[in-house]
């Protein structure tokens, strides 16, 4: 395993952190048995991920609680999340301050590493701003949360605005973006802001439906293409990413996605989901592969660093989720 310092957090996570919601929800999405899913955070550790991240929403931190119940509380790095609405009701500072304690009761542990704003709509800026944030600082100096965070609603922020304002305003010491092969734009619109604040960055949605459902990516990217936003030449093969599986280059495309946004200097933690043991040792193969070649990154930017909002849908099953949270 590679570890990196995540930030003025100055916490030492691993380069690869397990995601625990996403549609397998480390097995919960296929019904499986609660022991198979301690049994995949154990083999993550096992294998050197000491970052696990989890969220109110995901019904997996009595998972986690359970996982990590024998262990040395300082050897992970643990965050949680909860969102600052639901059902049309914005939650309170009180609300959510109480959320943090369950949460605490989930997991069975005093703290967690870093506790981020889930999901966060621009127009819920202020409101984190002004009312959510004094009393997230007076939770952190009790000692409950080491650290501050928010996580973008991706698929309804394809410009980071949420992000840019949060980073403006200096409140956040650990920001969860979404970052793909063609949705590169937080390069240009978020990754400056974060290396000169030194704001650790957790990335989400490397690898989404678009790269990992067969025949997806061909529709998509022919969608693209009569809107004018492709080239035609991408549509004249079923797989038009193939370019980048060569000898020397990607063993696939999910091993191409999980490389490209593994190397981008503003990327920290790039986080994964997984319902199997085998499909965890393949994605932490990927992350820990070096850098595709140079060319190939230099095509995939060509390409695609002018689109926005590719590749950041929700996972089947979820988006019931967040239409009854944000309306």
């Amino acid at each position: 395993m590679e570890f990196t310092t995540l930030g003025r957090t100055g916490l030492k996570v691993s380069v690869a952190g397990l995601g625990c919601g996403g549609g397998s929800r480390l097995g919960q999405g296929q019904e499986k048995s609660e022991a198979h899913s301690v049994g995949l955070v154990h083999k993550a550790m096992d294998l050197g991920v000491n970052f696990l991240d989890t969220a109110a929403s995901y019904g997996t931190e009595a998972i986690v609680g359970k996982a990590i119940k024998e262990l040395d509380r300082t050897s992970v790095v643990l965050s949680t999340k909860h969102h600052v609405i639901g059902k049309g009701h914005l939650f309170t500072p009180a609300e959510i301050t109480a959320a943090i304690d369950k949460s605490l009761t989930e997991m069975n542990t005093d703290y967690v590493d870093i506790f981020y704003l889930h999901g966060v709509a621009t127009k819920y800026h202020e409101h984190v701003r002004n009312n959510l944030m004094p009393a997230l600082e007076k939770v952190r100096e009790s000692g409950k949360v080491r650290f501050l965070g928010i996580s973008e609603l991706a698929y309804d922020d394809h410009d980071h605005d949420l992000l840019g304002k949060s980073l403006d305003d200096d409140l956040f010491d650990v920001v969860m973006l979404a970052f793909n092969m063609m949705n590169q734009n937080a390069r240009t619109a978020i990754f400056p802001k974060t290396l000169a604040q030194n704001v650790g960055t957790t990335i989400m949605f490397a690898v989404r439906s678009i790269f990992s459902v067969p025949g997806r990516l061909a529709v998509d990217i022919n969608k693209l293409i009569e809107a004018g936003d492709l080239p035609a030449a991408l549509g004249e093969t079923d797989n038009p990413l193939g370019f980048l599986i060569h000898e020397a280059g990607a063993e696939s495309i999910i091993d191409a996605a999980y490389r490209y946004v593994r190397h981008d200097p503003g990327a920290d933690v790039i986080l994964f989901g997984t319902g199997s043991a085998e499909h965890l040792e393949t994605n932490l193969a990927s992350i820990l592969r070096p850098s595709l070649p140079d060319a190939d990154v230099e095509k995939i930017q060509s390409l695609f660093n002018h689109l926005k909002g590719v590749g950041v849908d929700f996972p089947a099953g979820r988006e019931d989720l967040m239409k009854r949270l944000h309306g």
